[in-house]
Parts: C-alpha cells; sequence; structure tokens
C-alpha cells in the first residue's frame, strides 16, 4: 500500500515504510481517514484435542476457529498448542499484546500437567531447574513436581517461561516418559479453573490493564498478580433441543422446573383466585345428606390373665403320635 502511494500523512504521501507515527492522527488511506484502534480485548478458550491452533488446514482438518462463537472479533492466538494438547489457549485482538505474551524475554509463565507413562522421581524432576540440552536445542529452567502416581502412569506439573516447540514433550521423553496427556492450566496469571471444554470467555478490562501494566517491569522484579479466571462462558452454536424441553435420558421432557417468580410481570395469563371460584354466601345449595349414626361401642373384652396355667393333664387326641418306648433292656416275656 505504501508503495502504491495509497498511505498519506496530513496529505503528504508516504513513501518508506520505516515511517514513525506517534498516532493515527491525520493518516488516510485512499483518501479515507484511519479510524482510531479499538480497545484490546482477551479471551480464554479452553482448547479440546483433535484442533489445530490455526486459521485453515489444506487438509481439512478441524481447527480452533471451527469451535469459537461466530459473533466474536478477528482473533489471534497467543502462542500455539499441538494438536493433541489441550487446555487453556489465549486469544487476543491486539497483535503487539500477542508479541509481548509470546517473548521469551517477557518471561510469563506457562504451567502445564502432563500424563506420562514411565517411572521417575521427583530428584530427576529437580535437576530440571537448572535448564537441559537436548539435541543442541537450550531449555531454560523448568520448575518440575511429581504429583501422584496411577498405576504405570505418572502425573507431572510443569512451569517454565520459554514455550519453545513441544518443550515439554521433548523435555519428559528425554527422561524416559512417554506422555500420553498434555493439559495447559495456566498462562501468566490466567488460569483455565472451571471453563466447560470448548467454551471460551473473556477477561475483564480492569484485569487485562493490571496485568499490562506488570509488563513493564523486568520479570524478575515483577509483583505477583492474583489469578484471574472468567466467570462466563460461551461456545460454538450446536444442535438444541426444542425450546422449554431438555434431554434427559436419551428424550426430551418439559421443564417444569424454571418458573417465573412473578406471573404478574412475566405476561402469561394468572389462574383465577379461589375467592374468584368460591360460591357466594348466601347463594342456594343442595342439602348435604345427614351423616350416619355411629356404631355402638363393642362390649369390653374381659381381661386376660397375663400369664398362661398348664393344665394339669392333657388328653391325648386321636391320630397323635405314640410316645417312643424308653431306652433300656427289653423286658421278658414279650415278643
Amino acid at each position: 500500500m505504501i508503495a502504491e502511494g495509497r498511505v498519506a500523512k496530513d496529505d503528504v504521501t508516504i513513501d518508506t515504510p520505516a515511517t514513525v507515527l506517534p498516532s493515527l492522527d491525520g493518516v488516510t488511506v485512499d483518501g479515507q481517514p484511519v479510524a482510531a484502534p479499538e480497545p484490546t480485548r482477551l479471551f480464554l478458550f479452553h482448547k479440546p484435542t483433535g484442533v489445530l491452533t490455526a486459521e485453515r488446514d489444506p487438509a481439512g482438518r478441524a481447527t480452533i476457529y471451527d469451535r469459537l462463537p461466530k459473533d466474536l472479533p478477528r482473533l489471534v492466538p497467543v502462542g500455539r498448542l499441538d494438536l493433541n494438547t489441550e487446555g487453556l489457549l489465549l486469544l487476543t485482538t491486539d497483535g503487539e499484546l500477542k508479541r509481548q505474551l509470546e517473548l521469551p524475554s517477557t518471561g510469563v509463565e506457562r504451567s502445564y500437567r502432563a500424563r506420562a507413562y514411565g517411572q521417575i522421581s521427583q530428584a530427576q524432576l529437580e535437576e530440571l531447574i537448572h535448564g537441559i540440552e537436548i539435541d543442541g536445542i537450550r531449555y531454560g529452567a523448568i520448575d518440575a513436581n511429581l504429583e501422584r502416581r496411577t498405576g504405570a502412569n505418572v502425573w507431572i506439573e510443569m512451569t517454565l517461561s520459554e514455550g519453545k516447540n513441544r518443550e515439554v514433550r521433548r523435555v519428559l521423553e528425554h527422561l524416559g516418559l512417554r506422555v500420553s496427556r498434555l493439559i495447559r492450566t495456566r498462562y501468566g496469571p490466567f488460569v483455565l479453573g472451571d471453563l466447560p471444554v470448548g467454551d471460551i470467555g473473556e477477561v475483564r478490562v480492569a484485569d487485562l490493564i493490571a496485568f499490562r501494566q506488570t509488563l513493564k517491569t523486568a520479570a524478575r522484579q515483577r509483583p505477583a498478580v492474583a489469578e484471574v479466571a472468567v466467570s462466563g462462558s460461551r461456545r460454538a452454536p450446536a444442535a438444541r433441543p426444542a425450546s422449554g424441553a431438555r434431554p434427559f435420558g436419551g428424550a426430551t421432557r418439559p421443564n417444569t422446573a424454571v418458573r417465573s417468580a412473578d406471573p404478574a410481570r412475566s405476561g402469561a395469563p394468572q389462574p383465577k383466585r379461589l375467592a374468584e371460584r368460591a360460591p357466594a354466601k348466601n347463594a342456594t345449595s343442595a342439602p348435604r345428606p345427614p351423616r350416619p349414626a355411629p356404631k355402638p361401642a363393642a362390649s369390653p373384652v374381659a381381661e386376660q390373665p397375663s400369664t398362661l396355667q398348664r393344665p394339669a393333664r392333657i388328653k391325648r387326641q386321636p391320630g397323635w403320635a405314640k410316645p417312643k418306648p424308653k431306652a433300656g433292656p427289653r423286658p421278658r416275656g414279650r415278643k
């Protein structure tokens, strides 16, 4: 555009890109004034696995922009997450902020949780605080801690400030581990929190301004900043059940749990009150049938003795079994 002579400053055509513009006042393109830049916006996106951090893919694979709502402004990702890496991904409308967050000199920390197969000790992980060199590539200090063991797998939490390409996976593979899952949980003061997978939330302007003020200080002298998580979340529109219904056990049933607190404000027709439906006091009504006479009380039953007395002799009834003879010598003279 500059080579074509389309950009001008105070009606003077700019002929070189090496021109410092303190502001956009008086700058025009094709005779039209350039609009003032919009305020910077920052979003937190919970990237799922199997999605590329790219605008488009020649192979036709899904990208993060296929998972974002269509009414958002133009967003650029801060850094990248691999195809099989999930977790927190920052998206912003400001290219300058994107660059500040990506530069290793800024010293913005990133935290990851990795599930890996293999055996490793805490002492081996603590050696990473001094950095490590793998295949001629030098990786900076990494704060790694062994979280827990689950069978043959281990969960490791790692915090680093460089974020080189596939840094976490390469370091753990160098230690003899095989990474099966990798989640980014924090980027600077911004944390993943309870943001559902595939949802996106916007950072408040006050929190963003406070964070950008800290970037002006060196990383070692930078004051601690409180963690920032998004409370609301959005996701790309998907097929939903009919209005007033919700999925339940593979089917839909009407949602009767949500009701208006004030029917008069909701505009819905109000039911008639009980007093309006009740008959008037002076209205004639059919006489009620007489009540049946109460039944006579049963005669009192004579009290039974608390202890039953055994009769002196029990008369044997026909059909009863005869008593067995007592064991002993059989008397003589009987066959």
